[in-house]
């Protein structure tokens, strides 16, 4: 159970709720100022702070009110960072400016406890590592991706794989979805993998048949096919293991 100095967190939430409703309500998040949307994303930042341990030996010397303060801290760098032209643009502005603003919140709470930890320091990018799932962020990307590319498929890549039929509503823009997408595959794979997938799913035009693709791909004979399937099931899998399960979880 968390420790909380009783009466200096009560003056905290009844002043962060007291800011608030001074704040004049606007249409879009893109409306208010930094100092206001600073106010507003106050509680996020409590509710992320909370979910951080702070027993001795998991957060070093750290109590949840400084854990609070980190955060704080971290929200007003990161408002600064807000680019207002895709905020602009954005279908979900609340949603796009959390999934902006927590991730940058966590990451600043996370360095502040390793540094209260001791002498002793595991590498950031190592704690990345090892944060990242035992399995159960792997499964969020590999949901998101096998129900993108491999839904018209029988079964995704692994027999033991999350999978899921697409939800056919699509509650994204679907230029915009595609744009990530395509930036992804730049990013984590080959050009034949890349191409396969952009074709298949149609990222950038019609959707191509495994005959087309295999054409356009050179590859020859009578089960051309399956090496497009092949390739495709190659690209899916090295997604899953390479994209960090942040970058997918809105879509999910």
């Amino acid at each position: 159970m968390k420790k909380y100095n009783v009466k200096n967190y009560i003056r905290y939430k009844e002043d962060v709720l007291r800011s608030i409703k001074n704040i004049k309500k606007k249409p879009m998040f893109s409306d208010y100022t930094a100092a206001e949307l600073n106010i507003l994303f106050l509680p996020l930042v409590e509710n992320i702070a909370r979910k951080f341990s702070t027993s001795q030996q998991a957060s070093g010397v750290m109590s949840i009110m400084d854990i609070i303060q980190s955060g704080s801290q971290a929200l007003t760098l990161a408002i600064n960072k807000i680019d207002y032209t895709t905020l602009k643009e954005s279908e979900d502005q609340e949603r796009s400016l959390k999934s902006f603003l927590a991730k940058r919140i966590r990451g600043h709470i996370r360095r502040a406890i390793d540094i209260n930890r001791g002498d002793m320091r595991i590498p950031e990018h190592k704690l990345n590592q090892i944060r990242k799932d035992n399995g159960k962020d792997k499964k969020m990307v590999e949901m998101f991706f096998n129900s993108v590319f491999l839904s018209i498929d029988a079964k995704p890549y692994n027999e033991d794989s999350v999978y899921q039929i697409p939800d056919q509503s699509e509650p994204y823009n679907i230029d915009i979805f595609n744009s990530y997408l395509k930036s992804l595959l730049n990013k984590h794979l080959e050009w034949n993998e890349e191409f396969v997938l952009n074709k298949s799913y149609g990222l950038d035009g019609p959707k191509w048949s495994a005959k087309e693709i295999a054409k356009a791909l050179e590859i020859n004979g009578v089960s051309a096919y399956v090496r497009v399937s092949e390739l495709k099931k190659q690209a899916v899998t090295k997604l899953i293991d390479n994209v960090d399960h942040s970058q997918v979880i809105d879509y999910l």
